[in-house]
């Protein structure tokens, strides 16, 4: 019987003796080999474990064909019925048809599936490297991350919206805030109000809004900053606008008008406290660095000169260039004729306290923190100015000292600078007043000049630590402002206030005036040391940008310490 035969259901026949056969089966066939075929399968049935062929049967060579039926099967296939129990490839033993058990075939079978699965997951990416992802993405990391989505404001008065994102972005760059925080400031502001897709574009000046709405014609605007001013104050106000914006708690209209206040309120502290003041930070900052007390009543007479001279290149338009140009010329002639005039001072340090001041530190700071961030082009511009504001001091200090020279003043001794020895308590009096002046001078509001000072004398600390480790005095202001940084960040959201606030006014004790000067007086007065000279200038150059680095490193640091510290930090955005 061929296995495609349907099968006779009938009863089998009676054999010989009248009695019928002893195992029921299938229908006898009258083909004697077909008989033969049936008594060799069950007898296979009947036997544990496989043997030689019967002796019935005509030894040619082949394997047996055993006839289809339930329990001769040994695999599975569809359409055709198995024994019950028995998985494919197995035995009804539990083994393998190798031999092995099944149980480890299986393992191993599990084992190399999953390995093939992970090797999968790690050459093959989560997601494709050119798929776009949400701009709100960018606010992961700064305080203004997760904000909360006005209700029924999308697309309503949406120019509206981004003339007021380019006010308040226009402002913090005015007031010196860094491109990362105008532009984290935009987005949080863009999208609480209602607004998507809306892309920022923030090239060195110019503030670029482009909003593309979908299936409507799409606007797109430009602002161009061309002015700064120290303002420290009105920035931790925008920055507060900006938090209560993303917390849900002001509308476009009131935002508007609270800008406006706060462009249109008067700084914290008059022009008069402020040029006060800045000659009060060249007088302890002279003493800070062994000055005597004469030479810190000439750094207070010489910054007071500076800031009127910086007053009348602002009334007729000067160029910040030669104004600053102006300054450092005017600090190193004063030195340079009480010197002369036997007035027991040392010009080197009046000098260093009265450039100190004039040195673009918060640009140092910002320009790095661009270049970090994300906006190279940004960085290169604001770079490239804080380098010029540098050439002015040097070109400034340069001219002094040559003309000094050449109307007779005797040469200085710039490689051995007597130092007075005072105590260390004084010191550390002197460094907080120092910068409680300079954070004056900068506009920084009356409540953050303590917390200031605070992160200052901290700063402070560290510094004379890893002096005494013998770290030297290169690495060592770096890791004195990576403190600075990580603390400022720290205090200023406690305050309300970007950690630039803080910062800056806490490095200026860290700034290498007295270095400049000595390798401005090398280039310029002694030929033979013009290599020591331009060596000094980049180590000075360099432990600059270690500073703005540390500060930008610190900041890096203390952000998952500060996450959640705002009321517009929550795990869930309410969307509309």
């Amino acid at each position: 019987m061929s296995t495609g035969e349907p099968r006779d259901t009938a009863p089998a026949p009676e054999s010989a003796g009248g009695q019928r056969p002893e195992n029921p089966g299938p229908a006898a066939d009258p083909n004697p080999r077909a008989q033969a075929l049936q008594r060799v399968g069950r007898r296979s049935r009947q036997r544990p474990a496989p043997g030689p062929a019967p002796a019935d049967f005509p030894s040619t060579g082949a394997r047996p064909i055993v006839p289809p039926g339930p329990a001769a099967k040994p695999r599975r296939s569809p359409g055709t019925a198995g024994r019950a129990g028995v998985v494919p490839g197995r035995s009804a033993s539990g083994r393998t048809p190798s031999g092995v058990p099944a149980a480890d075939a299986d393992g191993a079978a599990g084992g190399r599936d999953h390995g093939r699965r992970l090797l999968g997951r790690l050459m093959n990416s989560e997601s494709p490297p050119t798929q776009a992802f949400s701009i709100v993405d960018r606010l992961v990391g700064s305080p203004y991350a997760n904000p909360t989505i006005q209700v029924g404001t999308q697309d309503a008065n949406a120019r509206k919206t981004l003339e007021f994102a380019l006010d308040l972005a226009e402002a913090m760059f005015r007031y010196g805030a860094g491109a990362l925080e105008a532009e984290t400031s935009i987005i949080a502001v863009t999208a609480s109000l209602g607004l998507r897709n809306v892309e920022v574009d923030i090239t060195n000046q110019s503030i670029h809004l482009n909003y593309a709405p979908h299936d409507a014609v799409p606007m797109s605007l430009l602002r161009v900053v061309r002015s700064r001013t120290n303002n420290y104050a009105g920035l931790a106000l925008v920055h507060q606008l900006v938090t209560d914006i993303v917390a849900d708690g002001v509308t476009r209209r009131e935002a508007a008008e609270r800008l406006h206040s706060i462009v249109r309120r008067p700084k914290p502290f008059p022009r008069w406290m402020v040029t006060a003041a800045g000659g009060a930070f060249a007088a302890m900052f002279v003493l800070f660095i062994g000055g005597t007390w004469q030479g810190a009543v000439t750094a207070f007479l010489s910054s007071l000169v500076v800031s009127q001279v910086a007053k009348l290149a602002g009334r007729w338009r000067i160029p910040e260039f030669f104004a600053t140009a102006a300054g450092a010329f005017v600090v190193t002639g004063i030195a340079l004729l009480l010197w002369v005039l036997s007035v027991p001072i040392s010009p080197a340090m009046v000098v260093a306290g009265g450039i100190i001041l004039l040195l673009p530190s918060s640009r140092f700071v910002s320009s790095v923190q661009d270049a970090i961030n994300g906006f190279p082009v940004t960085a290169a511009g604001r770079f490239f100015s804080a380098l010029i504001i540098y050439a002015a001091l040097v070109a400034g200090i340069m001219t002094a000292l040559v003309l000094g020279t050449l109307a007779g003043a005797p040469e200085l001794n710039v490689a051995s600078i007597e130092a007075v020895p005072y105590p260390g308590w004084l010191l550390t009096v002197l460094m907080v007043l120092a910068v409680i002046f300079g954070a004056v001078s900068e506009q920084t509001a009356r409540r953050m000049l303590v917390p200031t000072a605070g992160v200052a004398l901290l700063g402070y600390l560290v510094y004379l630590g890893v002096q005494a480790l013998g770290v030297g005095d290169r690495l060592a202001p770096a890791l004195a402002a990576v403190a600075i940084g990580a603390a400022g960040r720290w205090v200023a959201l406690r305050m309300g206030a970007p950690q630039l606030v803080v910062a800056v006014p806490a490095i200026v004790f860290l700034l290498p005036g007295l270095m400049i000067f000595r390798a401005m007086y090398g280039i310029a007065i002694q030929p033979e040391d013009v290599t020591t000279g331009l060596v000094q200038m980049f180590n000075a150059f360099s432990i600059i940008l270690a500073i703005a680095g540390g500060v930008v490193f610190g900041d890096t640091l203390a952000r998952p310490l500060t996450r959640g510290w705002h009321g517009n930090e929550r795990r869930r955005i309410r969307r509309r």
